[in-house]
């Protein structure tokens, strides 16, 4: 896939599934930048990129902040001129039922899963439209396609709304040239979902619900974002794009 040369931003960069994305795109050519709270953790990602021949830099910030957002575009353009890609990894999530969640903690999940996609998309939307063009990945999830019965509702419905803004965007900036598509995992074989599996039944439902009989990795996700912020993914604009062996067929 090509993005040799592309400088492409990784929110939540320093985690198991955003640095797989920055990993995966810096060995193809692109120039990343990493966006995250947790700043030893990011450095080590770039150190590691680096190692391995790829350009990276790391951004220390909070991505639910428009001022944040703005310096670090700022940055950005000083060290490459242009911004080509973004994807918008950065989310959490907390574990409760709709009935045990109090207010503020519904506004948490939403300020940090949906507002920091908005200020990304804000951000760079001006930037690609003076250069002719670009693109943006937000990572969504199975639980922005399907009510999941075993995910917290606040999840779901932050992912739901990534789900639309996408398709809003890239309705709004297609005659901009700037392409916006949504990835949907579903769960992703990572260090915290190995330890929610320590419990039998929960390892049995997650299982038993993927038609082909396997987690997601790390990696199949990075493929998908690999293709949309490509060339060779050139029409492809408002697509969400299921990465979950199959849990969205039923």
């Amino acid at each position: 896939m090509n993005v040799q040369g592309k400088t492409i931003g990784v929110t939540g960069g320093a985690g198991g599934l955003g640095s797989a994305m920055a990993r995966m795109l810096a060995q193809n050519g692109a120039k990343i930048f990493i966006m995250d709270l947790d700043a030893a953790k990011g450095e080590a990602v770039v150190k590691e990129i680096r190692d391995a021949g790829g350009e990276a830099r790391f951004f220390q910030m909070d991505l639910t902040s428009e001022e944040a957002w703005q310096q670090t575009v700022n940055d950005v353009m000083n060290w490459t001129g242009r911004i080509d890609a973004l994807v918008n990894n950065a989310g959490i999530n907390i574990r409760k039922p709709l009935e045990e969640m109090n207010l503020d903690e519904w506004m948490t999940m939403m300020k940090v899963n949906t507002g920091s996609v908005f200020l990304g998309c804000k951000s760079v939307i001006p930037i690609m439209r003076i250069q002719g063009g670009g693109a943006i990945v937000n990572i969504s999830s199975v639980c922005g396609l399907i009510g999941h019965k075993y995910t917290p509702e606040a999840y779901t419905a932050s992912k739901g709304a990534v789900t639309l803004l996408t398709k809003a965007v890239a309705s709004r900036y297609g005659k901009d040239n700037i392409r916006c598509n949504s990835v949907h995992p579903s769960t992703v074989d990572t260090p915290l979902v190995q330890q929610l599996f320590k419990s039998p039944a929960r390892k049995a439902e997650r299982y038993g619900e993927v038609p082909l009989g396997r987690l997601a990795t790390a990696e199949d996700v990075a493929n998908a974002v690999l293709y949309l912020v490509s060339d060779e993914a050139a029409f492809l604009n408002g697509v969400a794009l299921p990465v979950d062996g199959g849990v969205t067929c039923y």
